[in-house]
């Protein structure tokens, strides 16, 4: 699975990219289609001022989900978490009719 992380208004440093690449990378284990990956990562204004943006492309669509928190650890958490079951979703709807 190919992965693209891009940070906005600041530098990551190797320690977030090996977090973000060991819980992205998990999301291929739910469907082989899903290729490629790509994770922004932000800062905002807000107090939960992380911003965390994955865009799955699997063969005919496009998910994307995004997750503000305290810190990237915590929004890319979640965002993987809530991409694994919108690529179940979208794999039972696609292939299991």
């Amino acid at each position: 699975m190919k992965m693209n992380v891009k940070s906005l208004k600041f530098d990551a440093d190797q320690k977030l990219l090996d977090f973000v690449d060991k819980k992205v990378s998990k999301l291929e284990k739910f469907f082989d289609g899903v290729d490629p990956v790509d994770v922004t990562l932000a800062l905002t204004p807000d107090p939960a001022n992380k911003s965390v943006q994955i865009k799955a492309h699997v063969p005919g669509e496009e998910l994307i989900i995004e997750r503000h928190a305290k810190t990237f650890e915590e929004a890319v958490t979640e965002a993987v978490d809530l991409m694994k079951e919108k690529i179940v979703r979208t794999k039972e709807r696609k292939f299991d009719k």
